[in-house]
């Protein structure tokens, strides 16, 4: 004898079949099965598609604190414009376009330089390209401060270095690429600007920032605030390096400073005894001033 509920059974079973045999086919559907010509993406296939057009995620960012208030930079080399002998600019011309020939190029260590940074440590955008050149000189001799970028030194505090050393004979020494970052300023701003990419140490213009260093008279081996000064070749081959990265990197005659200038910490004084006079005459002859 059958029951009377017999056929409601059946039906609500066929009707279970039919529901399982359709989430089958859904699931093959949407998660992927082999490949037929014709076929639909499966989900795994459409997810991985969104994954990869997907924008990247923007790092948030926050404004960076400011440095110090301090003076704005006055440069010595736009104040008058000085007369130019014929020879004179010849001279310098000829060296100018021989410039790739009195060059020495020496690898410092690595751990004396680093990179420079497209965002600071708020997540703001930077602009890499050097813009600034500070200028320096090495206290001691050109042997001494080569041998001291040769020297690895894993602490940061130990680490220093410039991308340009002018010897007394006006020997032209490339230790770094420009597009590197030098270590040659500590706590130091320009115009009120800085990059901050260490929080605990400050800012610095280094991210931004050129280094060319003279190298000392044997009588400013010392802490005196001044000595005997530069020789006529050393300015000669200053504004040599000093032109050819005006030109490449399109910096302004008036973005030309000094340690002494940028150096927050106010202990620094170099370069002591430097004629801007003498730098200003053979960049104009260059025709990078006036």
């Amino acid at each position: 004898m059958s029951s009377p509920n017999r056929p409601f059974v059946v039906a609500v079973a066929g009707a279970a079949l039919v529901a399982g045999g359709a989430l089958l086919w859904l699931a093959r559907d949407l998660l992927g099965s082999p490949s037929t010509a014709g076929g639909r993406s499966g989900l795994l296939e459409l997810l991985e598609e969104v994954r990869q057009s997907a924008p990247p995620a923007q790092p948030l960012s926050s404004p960076a604190p400011k440095p110090p208030p301090r003076p704005r930079w006055v440069s010595p080399l736009t104040r008058s414009c000085p007369v130019i002998s014929p020879p004179e600019q010849q001279r310098l011309m000829d060296q100018f376009d021989r410039i790739d020939s009195l060059i020495t190029r020496i690898k410092i260590d690595p751990t004396n330089f680093g990179v420079r940074y497209e965002t600071d440590s708020y997540g703001n955008a930077l602009d890499p390209k050097p813009r600034l050149v500070v200028l320096h000189e090495t206290v001691y001799s050109i042997g001494s401060a080569i041998q001291t970028f040769l020297t690895p030194h894993p602490r940061d505090e130990d680490q220093v270095s410039y991308h340009t050393l002018i010897g007394e004979d006006g020997e032209i020494v490339d230790l770094l690429d420009p597009l590197k970052r030098a270590f040659g300023a500590g706590n130091s701003s320009f115009n009120g600007e800085w990059v901050i990419t260490n929080p605990d140490v400050g800012g610095s213009v280094n991210n931004f920032t050129l280094h060319l260093s003279l190298e000392t008279p044997i009588d400013g081996e010392d802490a005196s605030p001044s000595h005997s000064g530069y020789k006529a070749v050393q300015y000669d081959s200053t504004a040599l390096v000093l032109a050819d990265w005006m030109r490449r990197f399109s910096i302004p005659p008036e973005n030309i400073t000094t340690h002494r200038f940028v150096d927050l910490g106010g202990v620094r004084a170099d370069p002591r005894s430097f004629d801007w006079e003498e730098l200003k005459v053979r960049l104009a002859a260059l025709g990078m001033v006036c």
